[in-house]
Formats: C-alpha cells, structure tokens, sequence
C-alpha cells in the first residue's frame, strides 16, 4: 500500500515519510537553534502576517452578520482583503520559483513535499479567486447600502474554510522548510 498525499482540503499533516527532518529539528528547538536566521524569522513572521489579516478578516465578517458598523468593516474588509490576496499570490510565487527549487537541491529526499506545496499553492490560489470576488463584491456601493446579510454569511464561510486550508498548508511549509535551514545553514536564492 502506498502513502499517497491527500489533497489540502484532506490531509491532517505531512505522510510519515516527509517528516524524517521535523522529528530531528522539533518546533520547540527552532528558535534557539544556531541556524535559525534572520531570514526564516522574516519568512515565519510573513505567514504570521497572513494568519493575523484573515483573522482580522473572520471577524469582520462576523461583525457585518451582526448588524456592525457595515460602512467602516466593509472598508477594511475590502482594504484588508486586497492587501492579503496580493500578498499571498505574491509569497507564493517566491516559493515557487526560488526557494522551492533550492530546497529540492538541497534536501532531494523532500522533493515529493515540495511538489504537495506546490499542488496547495494552486489550490489555494482558487480559494482565492472565490474570495477576491467576493472582496471585490464588498468594495462596491450597494454593498454598504444594502442589507447583504445572506453575502456577509458567504463570506464568512469562504473565511473559514480559507482558514482551515491555510493553516494546514502553512503548518505542513513551516514543518518541511525550517528543518532544513537547521540541518543545512541559511538557504538564499
């Protein structure tokens, strides 16, 4: 039987056989390991960044269903929104085409995780589509003036859902990518 990769929306972790490096380097060690980097700090702070906005997003959404202040929450939903759809296509097409690459060289015996990141990049990336349709949605007049309680509920499952796959995939990144810095040094493109 063969340990085939679930997709993002299945899978509660990483297959045993691409956890070889996290059992050596455990979370717990990271941050007072020698090679724990400026780089990998800015890099883990980013995804901290992404955890914060959709957070800040979850709640407005939460907010808007709960009769909030609808012109100032869709305002920074929208602004908040764009920022994180932006950033994120962003992030991930620095992973993919200069540190995905790299870390392949460096640490071959990982390269099928690498190809599961990748394959949650592109599944993130249409959750994104639904979601910066729906931010788009939010920064139109009618979306204050009306009563959108039905698009605010949408939105906030869209969030949610988004929440759940994001955190897996950043789990999963953090778990494969960080282990590798320790054991090897510094990685730059």
């Amino acid at each position: 039987m063969t340990d085939t990769p679930k997709t993002l929306e299945n899978r509660d972790g990483l297959p045993d056989a691409l956890r070889i490096l996290i059992e050596q380097y455990p979370r717990d060690l990271w941050e007072g390991h020698s090679n724990f980097d400026g780089m990998t700090r800015f890099w883990l702070s980013r995804h901290l960044e992404f955890r914060r906005a959709l957070k800040m997003m979850q709640d407005d959404a939460q907010a808007l269903l709960g009769k909030g202040d609808t012109e100032r929450l869709t305002n920074r939903l929208a602004h908040v929104g764009r920022f994180f759809v932006e950033a994120l296509h962003g992030h991930h097409h620095i992973e993919d085409h200069h540190y995905f690459p790299i870390f392949i060289q460096t640490e071959p015996r990982l390269a099928a995780g690498f190809e599961i990141l990748d394959k949650d990049h592109h599944t993130l990336h249409a959750h994104l589509d639904t979601l910066e349709g729906m931010i788009g949605a939010l920064a139109q007049p009618r979306a204050v003036a009306e009563d959108n309680s039905r698009m605010f509920g949408r939105l906030e499952q869209v969030l949610g859902d988004f929440d759940r796959f994001m955190d897996r995939h950043l789990i999963d990144e953090e778990d494969l990518i960080v282990p590798i810095v320790l054991k090897y040094g510094p990685i730059h493109p």
